[in-house]
């Protein structure tokens, strides 16, 4: 049988981390593999936590052994990600299938099992993520078409005409109602094909978070592998709890920096300058808009002027990096 190795990150939610080992370890019943758990430099007390409960538990000398590493350094979603996917299975095994699982995210009955069959039964497929939804039942949208620069200007304007002309480019699809092709899939829940992964690379470590697995995605469709939402395969996912996104006051900005380091890497410099264009001129448009119609802006605070002043830094000095950007 093909073997799995589920990589679960955690930042300072080691009491969630440790609910999704539970259902993960659950659903990976008869799966030959390990679970592995990467504490992303939490700083709160989360590694000794996990290690402490893994022993209690006996999680750690299980059927399905499960380990928890510290990444020393906390790189991102995608860096954090990476290290457990490096370090393969205990045994100093490769895996065949590497299962990506979100701390705040709890397989539903037969969930891995289902990405892992479509897996087997689909050897042309990269990647295969599930149907998500909220543990109000309500669902997510998590399947999308690439980012473009049309995209950018269809989701800045947001006027139905213009949604309507463009709607082959908008990124957020509705949500599939059965197993299908998409472009890319949100990284809650997503299996990737370990084979894949040696042929494309692993995550761009220079995405601290957002549009990593956009990239990776975009990378392997490129490639010819493309990605497949199971729509069997349920998850119940809480969201933002480690990014603290919903309590945002302004877009922060590591998500400008990924946002223009995807359209630079996967179509130049150029385009990266349309694509940000496009959004501006959407945005000021649609702020016209807000000053005859009384509407919700939608954006976070200051958000155009954000957007603006990264644009002009990014393309006047060129991309800055930074190891560890602010706490998430």
């Amino acid at each position: 049988m093909k073997t799995l190795l589920t990589v679960i990150l955690n930042w300072r939610t080691a009491d969630m981390t440790l609910q999704s080992v539970q259902s993960a370890l659950r659903e990976m019943a008869g799966i030959p593999g390990a679970i592995t758990i990467v504490d992303n430099d939490s700083g709160d007390g989360s590694f000794e936590i996990l290690s402490a409960a893994l022993t209690a538990n006996g999680w750690d000398i299980g059927e399905i052994p499960v380990r928890v590493l510290q990444s020393g350094h906390n790189g991102g979603f995608g860096a954090g990600n990476n290290v457990g996917i490096r370090a393969g299975l205990p045994n100093n095994q490769r895996p065949d299938y590497v299962y990506m699982l979100n701390s705040d995210a709890f397989p539903d009955a037969g969930a891995i099992r289902a990405l892992y069959d479509h897996l087997n039964t689909n050897p042309i497929t990269g990647f295969a993520g599930s149907y998500i939804h909220g543990d109000d039942g309500e669902p997510h949208r998590t399947a999308f078409r690439f980012p473009s620069a049309l995209a950018e200007f269809e989701s800045s304007i947001r006027f139905g005409p213009v949604s309507r002309l463009l709607s082959k480019y908008i990124v957020a699809q509705p949500i599939p109602q059965t197993t299908t092709r998409v472009d890319w899939l949100a990284g809650a829940s997503l299996m990737m094909r370990q084979d894949v992964l040696d042929t494309i690379g692993i995550f761009d470590e220079t995405f601290f978070l957002y549009f990593e697995e956009t990239e990776l995605c975009h990378r392997a469709a490129s490639a010819g592998y493309p990605t497949d939402y199971v729509r069997h395969s349920h998850v119940t996912h809480i969201g933002s709890v480690s990014t603290g996104m919903k309590t945002w006051a302004r877009m922060p900005a590591y998500w400008f920096d990924s946002r223009l380091r995807y359209f630079t890497k996967t179509h130049g410099r150029f385009y990266a300058a349309l694509a940000t264009i496009s959004l501006i001129f959407g945005s000021i448009l649609w702020r016209i808009r807000l000053l005859i119609q009384t509407k919700d802006r939608g954006d976070p605070p200051r958000f155009l002027r954000d957007l603006i002043a990264h644009a002009w830094r990014w393309f006047t000095r060129g991309p800055q990096y930074k190891t560890t950007p602010r706490k998430r």
